[in-house]
C-alpha cells in the first residue's frame, strides 16, 4: 500500500506519495492560495470558504500525484496532512492557524470529499516532523524523542513511547514560547524572552545585524556584499570560521541560547535521541560541536551511562511530507 503525506505551509503546499518504508516515490508542490494574518475578523463564511480552496488545491495536488505515480485511489491507505497551528486529530479538525484561514476547520472531512480518500489523520507540522524522523530518520527506532526545528520560528516535537505528545487540548510541544531570558527580547506570541525569540534563525539574522552596526571592519560585511539587508543564518557562522571575532561573539551567544533551550528538554523528558531540524540545522557538526559542550557541562544526567543523544534531522524539506504519510503508524 502507499501513504499520501500533505506538507501544508503558509507559502506552499507540498504532497508526496511514500511507501511502507516512508520513502518518497513522487512528490510536487503548489502555491497556498491564501496566507494571512488577522483573519479571525473575517466573516466565517468568507473565511471557510478560503479553506475550501485551500483544502481542493491539496486535494487535486494529491490526486495528479497519484495518477501521475501509476496509481489509484485504491491503492492509498490513508492521507496524512501536517499542518501549522492545533491540529486535533481527535475531532479531525484544525482548530486555529494563524496565518492560513483556519478556525475550527473539519480538515479531515473536506479533504476526504475532495479527494475521495475515505481515511485521513491530521497533526501539528513539526509533531509529523518528529514522527517521520522516528519512524524513517535520525531518531529510527527510538522510543522517546525530541526534536526542535531551527527555523523562522522553533518548533517543537516530543515522542513519547513512540506515540506523538500533544497534550490534552492538541496544543502541547509548543517549545518555542516557553521562557530562556527573563524580561527578553519581545516574542510573536506576545511574551518576552522566548526560546523563538532569542534562538531561532530570525532571532540570530537580528543579532547578527546588531553587531555588524556596531562594527563596520567585521568581515560578516563582506560576506553579505555590504549589503546587511542580506544577512542570513549562515553568515555569522561564515565569518567565524573566517576567523572574525565579531562573528565569533554573535555564535557564541546564539549557541548559548539555543543550549539553554535543549538542556531544559533534555533534562524534562530525558529522550534516547534529541534531534536538531530547521535551517540552522545545515551547519551540522559545527552546529554538534558548539552544542555539546553546554550540554555535557549542564544535563542533570551527564554522570548517567544512558545519556541523551544530540543529532541533525535527516530528513530536511521532506520531513513533512514522510512525516505526514507516518502518521497512521
Amino acid at each position: 500500500m502507499y501513504y499520501v503525506g500533505v506538507d501544508l505551509g503558509g507559502t506552499n503546499i507540498a504532497v508526496g506519495i511514500c511507501n511502507d518504508e516512508g520513502k518518497i516515490i513522487i512528490k510536487g508542490s503548489v502555491p497556498t492560495p491564501y496566507s494571512l494574518h488577522n483573519h479571525e475578523a473575517l466573516p466565517a463564511e468568507e473565511r471557510n470558504a478560503m479553506a475550501d480552496i485551500i483544502t481542493k488545491a491539496m486535494a487535486d495536488l494529491s490526486l495528479k500525484l497519484i495518477k501521475d505515480a501509476g496509481l489509484t485511489i485504491e491503492d492509498i491507505e490513508y492521507a496524512g496532512i501536517a499542518t501549522p497551528g492545533v491540529a486535533d486529530g481527535k475531532n479531525r479538525m484544525i482548530v486555529f492557524a494563524s496565518t492560513l484561514p483556519f478556525k475550527e476547520y473539519p480538515m479531515n472531512d473536506k479533504f476526504s470529499e475532495f479527494s475521495g480518500i475515505k481515511t485521513v489523520y491530521i497533526e501539528n507540522d513539526a509533531n509529523a516532523a518528529a514522527k517521520g524522523e522516528v519512524v524513517c530518520g535520525c531518531a529510527k527506532g527510538a522510543k522517546n524523542a525530541v526534536m526542535i526545528t531551527l527555523g523562522t520560528g522553533i518548533g517543537g516535537g516530543i515522542i513519547i513511547d513512540g506515540k506523538i505528545y500533544s497534550g490534552s487540548n492538541c496544543a502541547g510541544a509548543e517549545v518555542g514560547h516557553t521562557v530562556i531570558v527573563t524580561d527578553g527580547e519581545p516574542c510573536t506570541c506576545g511574551r518576552f524572552g522566548c526560546y523563538e525569540a532569542h534562538a531561532s534563525a530570525t532571532a540570530l539574522v537580528r543579532q547578527t545585524k546588531a553587531a555588524m552596526e556596531k562594527d563596520k571592519n567585521s568581515k560578516m560585511w563582506e560576506l553579505c556584499g555590504g549589503d546587511i539587508s542580506k544577512v542570513n543564518g549562515r553568515v555569522a557562522f561564515d565569518g567565524m570560521r573566517m576567523g572574525d571575532e565579531t562573528a565569533k561573539a554573535v555564535v557564541d551567544q546564539y549557541i548559548k541560547y539555543v543550549a539553554i533551550g535543549a538542556v531544559n528538554l533534555i533534562n524534562i523528558f530525558q529522550p534516547e535521541i534529541f534531534c536538531i531540524g530547521g535551517g540552522i540545522s545545515n551547519e551540522k557538526e559545527t552546529l554538534l560541536d558548539l552544542l555539546k559542550p553546554h550540554i555535557d557541562r549542564e544535563d542533570y544526567s551527564r554522570y548517567n551511562k544512558n545519556r541523551t543523544k544530540l543529532v541533525i534531522a535527516t530528513l530536511k524539506n521532506d520531513a513533512g511530507i514522510i512525516g505526514a504519510s507516518m502518521l497512521g503508524k
